[in-house]
């Protein structure tokens, strides 16, 4: 699958969904948005990083931010959905039921300290 483009990152985010037992965000709007921004980061970083969050184009620093990033199980077990609100738990809609649903950030700040510290080189 091309990941470089929409339908293969599409195809991309299915299979992760098939292999977690998640399901992907039914708003149109908001999963074509998160999708354009796998692609974009994928393009520009060479991998694809988490479009809601800062990314350094370091992949070693980036590494926790890959989609689907390190963080995504616990949301999903504990609110639903990941941070960016790309994948739900197979009963979202019928529990939680909200179009979106505000995810708290887990990312350690030290994490995010390091990715500003080296774009500002």
């Amino acid at each position: 699958m091309d990941m470089e483009t929409f339908k293969g990152m599409m195809e991309y985010c299915n299979k992760v969904c098939e292999t977690n037992k998640w399901i992907l965000n039914k708003d149109q709007e908001t999963l074509n948005n998160l999708i354009v921004g796998l692609v974009e980061n994928k393009i520009n970083y060479g991998y694809q990083s988490c479009p809601c969050r800062l990314a350094s184009g370091n992949r070693d620093l980036d590494r926790d931010l890959i989609c689907p990033c390190d963080y995504a199980p616990l949301d999903i077990k504990e609110y639903g959905a990941c941070y960016c609100n790309l994948y739900l738990k197979p009963e979202y809609y019928e529990t939680i039921g909200t179009e979106y649903i505000l995810v708290p950030e887990r990312r350690p700040e030290e994490k995010e300290k390091k990715v500003l510290e080296y774009l500002r080189k």
